[in-house]
């Protein structure tokens, strides 16, 4: 099986044996364009072709012979917005999650009453994130471009469109664009009303296990495969990532930090907020995926190490070592806590628990006794205890997790991963495997092929796993500085708005300059 894993900078695509044991590995990457402030776009043709490079990569170097796959399965990354013409060619590059363009629009249709009616339906609180939020600005501020539009689509509906020429779309991507409604698995009509949108100009909805057959011949080719192997449509990147590290049990919680981050479990109804702090996600017949997603993973250790620690930089270069390992050792000699200092990692808005595009970063409680040390290891604390915000809301929902299992880039830390185990206090467990999102994918396929008789089946898949234990040595610092972190987050909240309108303004002057 073919797992294929549509991200946020890179295509993932890994080869499985059918007992789940890795054959082959490839990460193909693409730029992200920010023309503007608050932009966020990707080619779809890069993408497309990151994914071909990918598979044919991969088939080469096995030398999977004919007959031998049984099928290729896609994750995606959620939210992105692509609008195509009458002959489905792109009117725009793929508009993803971390675009906040349409934030004025989101924060009215928030503070409506309708946002709240939207958020039970959906199961999807409100933000610049959706395709609802981007249809409503784009609507409003690209009128002419909005009414060319003839489809509106995510980028993995418009690759299985170019592969198959059928516009299909899976429940579980279609969750996430703020248009479906999650009790009846179908476009939502109020929310089709407010973007402005008609149910022919979407993809048609089916199931995650949902086959598509006939593959275009030219790409049969340029893949080295077969036409007729089935591609399983698959689902979104979250739900798969609590599939890939067998997080698919009530209780059991699936920790991801890769560019971005989240906190997820899985339940077997769809549920909701009071206080429209998390999600509620498809995954597959009686598996909904309950959580809340944050921007800032990963993304905010690579802005520490580009602005913060060039001289760490190149001296990683001259030691020819990861910089990232360069910079968690460092991190590492500096004691739970950071003494005192205390890092908000909001660099691009934020998501879950809070909500707000407007949000930005900061540093509370510097003195001239920190050090650049104390900064580094404060951001990788920043990014958990944000996490762990997110994990108090949802204990709100769905009660306190029995088990945690992490995955993502930072799982490849063993201070991140000792991190993570303190402030939560829980036990952690890493699979062996970190591409969890793709064995997700590659297991969901298998089970649609009838390769394996239940989901439950990914716990033969998943391997070893790395238990981490709670140091108790660090306890007192991080329970005194919790609280701290979220009464100034609460504090700063107000303020994050007039900040963001005071940079916005000074961009676009640096822009008539």
């Amino acid at each position: 099986m073919l797992g294929v894993d549509i991200g946020t900078t890179s295509v993932k695509t890994v080869l499985y044996d059918l007992d789940g044991k890795v054959q082959g590995y490839s990460n193909d990457g693409y730029d992200l364009y920010q023309d503007t402030p608050d932009m966020a776009e990707e080619d779809p043709e890069e993408i497309f072709s990151a994914m071909s490079e990918g598979i044919t990569e991969i088939l080469r170097k096995a030398n999977v012979k004919s007959g031998e796959l049984k099928g290729v399965s896609f994750s995606c990354a959620m939210h992105s917005l692509i609008l195509l013409d009458e002959d489905h060619k792109p009117l725009t590059r793929a508009i993803t999650w971390g675009d906040n363009r349409s934030v004025q629009y989101a924060d009215s249709l928030k503070a409506s009453p309708e946002g709240m009616e939207l958020y039970q339906k959906t199961g999807v609180p409100i933000h610049p994130m959706t395709p609802l939020s981007k249809m409503i600005w784009l609507r409003n501020d690209e009128t002419e471009l909005f009414n060319k539009a003839r489809y509106f689509v995510g980028i993995k509906e418009y690759i299985l469109y170019k592969l198959f020429g059928q516009l299909k779309e899976d429940y579980s991507i279609a969750n996430a664009t703020g248009l479906f409604n999650i009790y009846n698995l179908d476009w939502d009509d109020q929310a089709l009303e407010i973007a402005g949108v008609t149910r022919d100009q979407l993809p048609e909805l089916v199931d995650t296990t949902y086959q598509l057959h006939g593959l275009k011949e030219e790409y049969a080719k340029v893949f080295g495969m077969d036409s007729d192997v089935p591609f399983i449509i698959g689902a979104s990147d979250g739900p798969l990532a609590n599939l890939g590290v067998n997080a698919i049990k009530p209780g059991v919680v699936a920790v991801t930090i890769g560019t971005s981050g989240a906190v997820r479990v899985v339940t077997d109804k769809p549920r909701t907020d009071p206080k429209a702090r998390v999600f509620c996600y498809y995954l597959a017949k009686d598996m909904w995926v309950i959580g809340g997603p944050v921007n800032n993973g990963g993304v905010v250790f690579r802005w520490v190490r580009d602005e913060l620690c060039a001289p760490e930089k190149v001296t990683a270069e001259q030691l020819q070592v990861d910089p990232y390992d360069l910079l968690t050792d460092i991190a590492a000699k500096i004691p739970a806590g950071s003494d005192g200092l205390i890092f908000f990692p909001y660099l691009g808005g934020e998501r879950a628990p809070i909500w707000d595009a407007n949000a930005r970063g900061s540093f509370f409680g510097l003195s001239r006794t920190h050090t650049r040390a104390h900064m580094i290891r404060a951001t990788l604390e920043g990014i958990v205890y944000n996490l762990y915000t997110v994990m108090l809301a949802l204990e709100e929902v769905v009660g306190k997790p029995t088990s945690i299992q992490a995955n993502g880039g930072f799982a490849r830390s063993e201070l991140w991963r000792q991190m993570l185990t303190d402030i939560f206090e829980q036990d952690v467990s890493i699979p062996e495997s970190f591409e969890s999102t793709a064995l997700g994918a590659a297991t969901l396929g298998m089970y649609s092929l009838g390769l394996i008789d239940s989901l439950s089946e990914v716990s033969k898949f998943v391997g070893t796993t790395v238990a981490h234990h709670p140091n108790p040595e660090n306890f007192e610092a991080y329970r005194e500085l919790i609280p701290i972190y979220i009464r100034l987050s609460r504090s700063l909240q107000p303020e994050y708005k007039n900040i963001a309108e005071f940079q916005r303004r000074h961009d676009r002057k640096k822009d008539e300059l």
